[in-house]
């Protein structure tokens, strides 16, 4: 008879098998996800018309299909015309582009002066107007604002292709939270 076959620890198995079962358990107790959105299966999220005084031609259309891809991708919303759970809305209210600061960066001119670099900031603000047929108490109309200071030495063009795409990323990232978190 084989004296290694009687010195097996069963306990150690057993303990793991335990341990998967708990985990499994708990795991069915309780949701990652933290959304708040549980019962809504529908969303209409309509173009954000920009209503400011200084225009960028390409804001209003990016803003839209950005938001529209963040909760599409992000939730499991469906997207819909025709009497959805959701309805996101509005339009952007400012769009301004000004001076801000000096900054501590400085370099040196060709005569041996000393130059400080001037700053810009780009601010936009949207107002938003949300409703949440199936929980009618979330619904909310909000104004939400975001800025971006960059180099004065920057481009129009430069301005709208990289600071735009960072100041809109901020604010569809709070009123994503607003409406999806449930902190």
């Amino acid at each position: 008879m084989n004296t290694r076959i009687k010195n097996i620890n069963l306990k150690q198995p057993l303990l793991m098998v335990m341990l998967f079962a708990l985990l499994g358990v708990l795991n069915s107790c309780y949701s990652f996800t933290g959304s708040s959105l549980t019962d809504e299966k529908t969303v209409q999220i309509n173009e954000f018309p920009n209503n400011a005084s200084l225009v960028n031609p390409t804001l209003s259309q990016q803003f839209s299909t950005d938001i529209q891809n963040r909760f599409l991708q992000r939730t499991t919303l469906k997207g819909t015309k025709e009497n959805p759970d959701i309805l996101i809305e509005g339009e952007i209210t400012d769009y301004t582009i000004g001076a801000t600061t000096i900054s501590s960066n400085t370099t040196t001119n060709p005569s041996g002066g000393v130059v400080q670099q001037a700053q810009n900031k780009l601010t936009i603000t949207v107002k938003v107007h949300y409703e949440n047929k199936v929980h009618p108490d979330s619904s909310f109309d909000r104004t939400y604002s975001d800025e971006a200071a960059f180099n004065s030495s920057l481009s129009q063009s430069e301005i709208e292709a990289s600071q735009v795409k960072i100041v809109t990323e901020r604010i569809i990232n709070k009123i994503f939270n607003d409406i999806v978190a449930n902190w």
